[in-house]
């Protein structure tokens, strides 16, 4: 397969995108159909749309590079994102939220809470931490496909990151959420079939399942002495427990993102979008397959490289990378597997990023029109769509920026970070909301910002990855950290604001006043 042909393919893919984009247009006739596809969306749109928003390049080059780093102890996150992002989340918060979601008519994640806790402050300040969080997240979705494109192609990162997010954007903001589900769905099944294709052909490279595992097993002696002293003790082994290598490992990545998963807008809206819990149930195998190839793969491949590169360059994967656990993935696929499959690789991320991408934008834009816009001016209809696209763009606009100035090494934590602030700043009040009919207005708020406060301050003062380079806690206090005794430098935020706005959330709700009778009748009507 020729570049020639490649690109004449690349164009039947972008030509379908714009035309389901097209479609979602055409279907989109009120607010309503924009935010929540008119609440009609079929099982296998839902759950590959879902999907494909969930993993994407920051999961297949990030994670995937990492996992290269780290070794198969990344394989816990797949776990999480199947059991606790697949199950738990259909099961037990997506039938609650399609039904409350209805009850309230909400159409964004912000609203949802809002009205049930029957707060504008909860709906506009969720709103705004969603608005101005995501970007990090966005930009490094961003940067894992311009980094695929820069590698394979060998067009300029900067130009590669500009052209790719014009496309984005010329579907995202005229499409609305219809238009963003069609594409998710057709992208998640060219994800899917890469995916598989990856997991084959690299297995096949290296000699079988039992034949690669034991090579790995076997470059323990190899891990470069500076991440032995952190607890590293090789690539199918998990990491000395309670070292900084074991926390990055468990706190960051596994749980940072496989409990972060619950509170993602963007993931949550999509339960809003289905008429019955039936179509809820229809996804759970659907998606749970999907995220089984996904991630399962990602991050087996990533550990493998380590045997290939040894094999054909004398060294382990992050030394071949020079470094850059990011560029893992692109050069491993580049080096090991033949052109036509590198060239439908590069299709598989290109839809994967797009995916992802046209949600958070999309997300990023509700949250800015629905949630601040309409809730401080009371205005609704045309002029919110029009603050709503126009966040979209802004949102894009942000993300290239932060994309062209963001360091190496970003793509893993900068997602990690993000669904950590999520788990931290709503996990708590939107299980309340769901489940708990004393939780009060006053105790969903204290949660809130004790989440995203207690999130913010850690980053900026106590772990270590974030505070060092940052250099505010150097600033203002004259040291790196403000604490800097083990583990604490290399506890992820998560593990304190999520059990202490849990907790903030709990005991304020319980010594202010209960909520009018009447309003929990109507979020609940319908629900036990």
């Amino acid at each position: 397969m020729n570049l020639l042909l490649f690109n004449v393919i690349i164009l039947i893919y972008l030509l379908i995108t714009l035309y389901l984009g097209y479609r979602g247009w055409k279907g989109t006739k009120d607010t309503e159909g924009y935010l929540v596809a008119g609440r009609k969306a079929h099982p296998y749109i839902m759950a590959m749309s879902y999907g494909a928003t969930f993993i994407s390049t920051s999961a297949i080059v990030g994670f995937g590079g990492n996992a290269g780093l780290f070794g198969m102890g990344l394989l816990w996150l797949t776990f999480f994102n199947i059991f606790v992002g697949i199950f738990i989340a259909f099961v037990f918060y997506g039938k609650r939220t399609r039904k409350m979601g209805h009850n309230l008519n909400a159409m964004t994640f912000p609203e949802l809470l809002g009205r049930r806790f029957d707060s504008k402050f909860i709906q506009y300040f969720s709103g705004l931490v969603i608005f101005l969080g995501m970007p990090l997240y966005a930009s490094v979705v961003l940067i894992g496909a311009a980094r695929f494109m820069e590698t394979t192609l060998a067009i300029d990162f900067d130009v590669a990151l500009l052209i790719y997010s014009v496309i984005i954007a010329a579907y995202v903001v005229w499409g609305g959420l219809r238009g963003v589900m069609y594409t998710d769905a057709f992208q998640g099944t060219i994800m899917f079939i890469g995916m598989a294709f990856l997991l084959l052909m690299t297995y096949s490279h290296l000699g079988g399942i039992t034949i690669s595992h034991q090579s790995l097993t076997d470059m323990a002696h190899l891990v470069p002495g500076n991440l032995a002293q952190m607890g590293h003790k090789g690539w199918t082994e998990m990491p000395v427990s309670g070292s900084s290598w074991w926390w990055t490992l468990v706190s960051t990545i596994v749980l940072g993102v496989g409990i972060g998963v619950l509170a993602m807008p963007q993931l949550a809206v999509r339960f809003m979008t289905v008429k019955s819990s039936r179509e809820l149930n229809r996804g759970v195998l659907i998606g749970g397959i999907f995220i089984l190839f996904m991630t399962g793969v990602a991050f087996t491949v990533g550990a493998l490289s380590n045997v290939f590169f040894l094999q054909t360059q004398g060294d382990i994967a992050i030394k071949v990378a020079g470094g850059n656990a990011d560029s893992i993935i692109p050069v491993y696929i580049n080096a090991a597997m033949p052109e036509w499959f590198v060239y439908i690789f590069m299709l598989t991320l290109l839809a994967a990023a797009m995916s992802t991408s046209s949600s958070q934008f999309h997300t990023q834009g509700s949250a800015i029109g629905r949630d601040v816009y309409e809730t401080i001016s009371q205005k609704r209809g045309g002029s919110s769509i029009m603050v709503t696209r126009a966040g979209i763009i802004l949102a894009m606009v942000i993300a290239v920026i932060l994309g062209y100035i963001l360091p190496d090494n970003i793509i893993a934590r900068g997602t990690a970070i993000f669904f950590g602030l999520c788990a931290s700043a709503f996990l708590p009040m939107y299980t309340t909301a769901l489940y708990w009919k004393r939780a009060t207005k006053a105790g969903a708020i204290a949660g809130l910002l004790t989440g995203t406060f207690v999130t913010i301050l850690w980053y900026l003062f106590i772990h270590k990855a974030e505070a060092v380079p940052l250099g505010i806690s150097k600033m203002l206090l004259g040291r790196d950290l403000l604490v800097a005794d083990m583990p604490w430098p290399v506890v992820d935020p998560i593990m304190v604001a999520l059990p202490l706005a849990a907790l903030v959330t709990v005991v304020v709700s319980l010594i202010t006043k209960r909520m009018d009778r009447g309003h929990l009748e109507d979020c609940f009507r319908g629900l036990k």
